[in-house]
C-alpha cells in the first residue's frame, strides 16, 4: 500500500498553483515514463509499477529520487513531499 507523507507546512510556492490536473483533481503526469496521461494508454506503465516505485511527480512532472529497500520504497519529490510503498 502506497503512504503519502506531507511536505513541511509553509506558504504555498507559485509552481504548486499552476500544476496541471485532469478531472476531479486526477494527476496529468505518468509516475512511471513521465509524459502526459492524455497522451495515450499507459498500460505498460501500470503494469511495470506494479513491481517498481514511480520515478516522475504525477503532479508537477518532477523526477523523483527514488531509494528502494527490501521492506518497501520511498519516492521524494521536491515540491510534493515523500510517498512510500
Amino acid at each position: 500500500m502506497t503512504e503519502l507523507v506531507e511536505p513541511a507546512a509553509g506558504p504555498p510556492r507559485p509552481r504548486d498553483a499552476g500544476a496541471p490536473v485532469g478531472p476531479g483533481g486526477a494527476p496529468c503526469w505518468c509516475d512511471r515514463c513521465g509524459e502526459s496521461v492524455a497522451a495515450g494508454p499507459h498500460e505498460a506503465c501500470a503494469a511495470a509499477r506494479a513491481l517498481e516505485p514511480p520515478r516522475w511527480c504525477a503532479s508537477c512532472r518532477r523526477r523523483m529520487k527514488v531509494q528502494v529497500l527490501p521492506s518497501g520504497w520511498s519516492a521524494v519529490c521536491v515540491e510534493h513531499g515523500e510517498i512510500r510503498g
